[in-house]
C-alpha cells in the first residue's frame, strides 16, 4: 500500500473545516485515514520539523498552510514545501499555489502568465509601495478601480476608487508599513547622509484591478475533482463586496455558462481541488480569485447537492463529507498524474 505523508502545523492541524470540532482544528484526521485507506493508500501525519530532506526523493506529500498574523508560520511552511520539491518529493499541490495562498500579488502573477483568457479575465496591476503607484499614475484615468491588499480574506481592506484621488488615498491606507522607531532612525539617517533616499512608509504590497459594474454579487465554486459545489453570494447592502457579507444562498439554478467557465479553468490548472470566486454579469464570467489549498469549506459542507459534467451538466441531490471528497480528489489526481504509481 502506497504511503502519503500529510504535513500538519504546530497545532497538529491539517487543512481547514468549517464545522471542525474543536473549533478551527482542521479536518478530522481519523476520517482522512479511513477514507484514504479505503482507496488503497495509507497516510502518515508528520510535523515539518520531522521531515528528512536527505531521504524524501519520490515521496508523496500533502500539506497544510497557515493564515497566522504576520504569516510567520506560513513563511516557514513555504520553506519546507519548496525544500521538499527541490529534494525530489512529489508535493500536492505544487509550491506555486502555496505561494499564491493569502498572497494576491503572486496569485495575479499566476493569472498573468497563464496564457488563458478565462483565468486572465480581469486586468490587474501589482505594486510593492505607494511610490510605485504614483510613478505609474500616467497610465491611469478617472475610471473605477478596485484596490486589494495582498494578504487578507473576506474582503478585508478591499475598496472601490472612482477617481485618482481616491485611488491614492486608499492605496496609502492599505500599503501603510510605518514604524515610529524605524521612521525616526530613517529621518536621522537622511539628515546625516546627503542624497540618501528614505525608506518608503508604505511598503505593504497591493493590487489594483478594473471594477466590474452592475454586479449583484458573485459565486463561490468549490471543485473536488469532478464535483462542483456552488454558493451564491449577494453583495453587502450599499456595497460592491460580496465576500464576508453573509448574504448566502444555495440555488439549483446555476448558469451552465458559469459552471463551464469554472470547469475550463480547473482543467487548465490541473488541481485535485480548488476554490473559485467568480462574477457573472449575465453575459461574461470573470475569475475574481482562486485558491488551491486552505480555502473555506462552508460551500461543500452545507450543500445538499452538487454538479457533475457527463457530456452535459447534471445536478446530484446528495450531501457530501469533506474528508471523503478530499481523499477521493487526491487519489484521482495522483493516479491521473503520476504514471509510475499506476
Amino acid at each position: 500500500m502506497r504511503t502519503i505523508k500529510l504535513i500538519v502545523d504546530y497545532k497538529n492541524r491539517f487543512g481547514t473545516k468549517y464545522t471542525a470540532t474543536p473549533y478551527r482544528s482542521g479536518m478530522d484526521k481519523n476520517k482522512l485515514r479511513s477514507y484514504f485507506n479505503n482507496l488503497g493508500y495509507s497516510i502518515q501525519f508528520v510535523y515539518p520539523w520531522q521531515i528528512n530532506f536527505e531521504n524524501c526523493n519520490n515521496e508523496l506529500y500533502l500539506y497544510t498552510s497557515s493564515e497566522d498574523r504576520g504569516l510567520y508560520y506560513k513563511s516557514y511552511i513555504e520553506d519546507v514545501v519548496l525544500g521538499l520539491k527541490l529534494a525530489g518529493a512529489h508535493i500536492i499541490p505544487d509550491f506555486k499555489f502555496l505561494r499564491a495562498h493569502h498572497n494576491k500579488v503572486f496569485m495575479e502573477i499566476l493569472r498573468k502568465i497563464s496564457n488563458n483568457s478565462k483565468i486572465d479575465s480581469i486586468h490587474s496591476k501589482l505594486y510593492g509601495t505607494l511610490e510605485e503607484l504614483r510613478e505609474d499614475l500616467v497610465h491611469y484615468n478617472n475610471i473605477n478601480h478596485v484596490l486589494k491588499p495582498s494578504e487578507g480574506a473576506m474582503s478585508k481592506g478591499v475598496s472601490h476608487a472612482t477617481n485618482l484621488k481616491q485611488l491614492l488615498k486608499q492605496a496609502k491606507i492599505i500599503s501603510n508599513s510605518s514604524s515610529y522607531k524605524n521612521d525616526i532612525i530613517d529621518i536621522l539617517r537622511s539628515k546625516k547622509h546627503k542624497e540618501y533616499i528614505k525608506e518608503s512608509r508604505n511598503r505593504k504590497k497591493f493590487i489594483v484591478q478594473n471594477f466590474i459594474p452592475n454586479l449583484e454579487g458573485d459565486w463561490k465554486v468549490l471543485i473536488f475533482w469532478d464535483k462542483f459545489y456552488v454558493l451564491r453570494r449577494l453583495n453587502r447592502k450599499n456595497d460592491f463586496r460580496a465576500s464576508g457579507g453573509g448574504r448566502l444562498s444555495y440555488t439549483r439554478e446555476v448558469p451552465t455558462k458559469l459552471l463551464s467557465f469554472a470547469r475550463d479553468i480547473a482543467n487548465e490548472l490541473n488541481l485535485p481541488n480548488v476554490s473559485f470566486d467568480i462574477a457573472y454579469d449575465g453575459d461574461k464570467c470573470y475569475l475574481l480569485e482562486f485558491q488551491a489549498l486552505y480555502f473555506g469549506t462552508y460551500t461543500l459542507e452545507h450543500s445538499q447537492f452538487y454538479f457533475i459534467f457527463n457530456n452535459k451538466w447534471e445536478m446530484i441531490e446528495e450531501s457530501s463529507i469533506l474528508e471523503k471528497e478530499y481523499a477521493k480528489s487526491i487519489v484521482n489526481y495522483i493516479e491521473n498524474n503520476f504514471n509510475y504509481l499506476k
